[in-house]
């Protein structure tokens, strides 16, 4: 837990100030860089509106952080609810009837959670009928302080380019100096772009942001993965065996305790879930996947769930593995090159 600085332990001058209807709301003060971050998120990535309904879900571990983004909510004028869940089991179960029916009842929701609720059929319900949010699984004080301080103009640039791309490729290829080689059928799938920009009705995005990425139809060889979703870093890294667009073998301690983790759901649990394409420059390797799947220049794969984002696998699962140095070829176009960035936006 995000350990909280007693108000009464900072000067009264040092307490951030913002207006709420016209009146200073001075907001309680945290990790150095938490309110900026938070407000960045409801008032430039959420474009929050007065008298807006904004519901922000929690568990134990992340009360700290979720409080930060109800105050954050609360200054913009919002109407902001603060609900604490138990902790789910994995990434990608589904929260409570209560939470679920809340999510749709809601013009906008947050959820910083220590288990992902974007892959949960409650996110999606919530998101077609209309609401707009965003997703923070596992997300820390200084994680959300430290990668959403990016250049959000690039960020963006990129994952639309990518996203793009990806729309319009039937195949990838992802290769890396370690032996990954992974092929992806992409036909009649659609690329996405998770830039920080949900403003809209029924826009959904993880945050920190910065990523292009797309539900692959099926894909056929092996990565090797340096972090691992539930696991951490990986070392030495995971190698993972593709077939038929399932996970179906895989060498090394993290990828043992990946494929346990995906068969206590079945043979769906194993789907290839995602292809995805990091574009923030802030995010740097920590073995937390929300944050090392947005460093700029890697690739991450992930199994499990993918009907959230244009597939057609529903299960309660959804983890990322993350490959660094990765070249990436997407359709005819060079998109990574050992780790660089060399598409043009």
């Amino acid at each position: 837990m995000v350990p909280v600085i007693a108000a009464q332990g900072a000067p009264r001058s040092s307490r951030p100030r913002v207006r709420r209807h016209g009146v200073a709301v001075r907001l309680p003060p945290t990790v150095p860089g938490l309110q900026r971050s938070a407000l960045t998120v409801v008032r430039d990535c959420l474009a929050v509106k007065p008298g807006e309904d904004v519901l922000v879900v929690a568990d134990d571990a992340t009360r700290d952080i979720a409080q930060a983004l109800r105050d954050a909510a609360r200054a913009q004028g919002a109407d902001a609810v603060l609900t604490v869940m138990d902790e789910r089991e994995t990434d990608g179960s589904e929260p409570p009837p209560t939470v679920a029916a809340a999510l749709a009842a809601a013009d906008v929701f947050l959820a910083p959670t220590s288990r992902s609720l974007s892959h949960t059929q409650a996110r999606k319900a919530a998101c077609d009928a209309g609401a707009r949010g965003a997703t923070l699984p596992g997300v820390t004080a200084d994680m959300l302080a430290r990668v959403m301080d990016a250049d959000m103009g690039l960020v963006r640039a990129r994952s639309r380019a990518v996203a793009t791309l990806l729309d319009a490729a039937d195949t990838a290829r992802l290769r890396c100096p370690l032996g990954t080689d992974l092929a992806f059928d992409l036909t009649g799938r659609a690329g996405l772009p998770d830039d920080g920009d949900l403003s809209e009705p029924g826009a959904f995005g993880n945050l920190p942001c910065g990523e292009g990425f797309i539900a692959p139809l099926r894909g056929r060889g092996q990565l090797y993965a340096t972090s691992v979703a539930a696991v951490g870093l990986a070392d030495p890294p995971a190698l993972l065996m593709v077939e038929s667009g399932r996970l179906t073998g895989g060498f090394g301690p993290a990828a043992d305790a990946l494929l346990s983790r995906l068969r206590a759901h079945g043979e769906l649990g194993t789907n290839l879930a995602e292809l995805g394409v990091g574009t923030n420059e802030r995010a740097t390797l920590t073995g937390n996947v929300l944050e090392d799947e947005k460093i700029l220049g890697t690739v991450h794969v992930a199994f499990g769930a993918s009907a959230g984002i244009g597939g057609t696998v529903s299960v309660p699962i959804h983890l990322d593995c993350v490959v660094l140095d990765a070249t990436l070829d997407i359709g005819a176009t060079r998109v990574l090159d050992a780790g660089r960035l060399v598409l043009e936006v």
